[in-house]
């Protein structure tokens, strides 16, 4: 779910990056989100693994190895990026952060679900 609500809000800035600068500003936040939502969703991929269920342990090495793997594939896929176009920074890095709204999200909603 989080993955998809990122590439949701990929949308919508790459939509406003158009509105405000163009095609080319739109291309530009698509692959910025492009780059958060794949790197979420290699870290969701390696973090929730089967063989992980019901030991704290593999859990926690679970999480730290998905970690570490998001942070690898982000810098990667910027490295990709920055060399493969000329990309306008402005409209790419607000793709990527905007990505992050969707974790502000996630945390309001399971705060407000434990109070219920």
């Amino acid at each position: 779910m989080l993955v998809v609500a990122q590439v949701a809000i990929t949308v919508v800035v790459a939509l406003l990056c158009t509105a405000l600068s163009g095609s080319d500003a739109a291309l530009a936040a698509l692959m910025g989100g492009g780059i958060g939502a794949i790197a979420s969703l290699v870290q969701v991929i390696s973090s929730f693994r089967a063989s992980a269920v019901g030991d704290v342990r593999a859990i926690t090495r679970a999480f730290y190895r998905g970690e570490a793997l998001k942070i690898a594939v982000t810098v990667l896929l910027f490295v990709l990026a920055l060399r493969g176009r000329h990309l306008a920074p402005g409209p790419l890095f607000a793709g990527y952060v905007a990505t992050f709204v969707a974790y502000w999200v996630a945390l309001v909603r399971s705060a407000g679900n434990r109070g219920a």
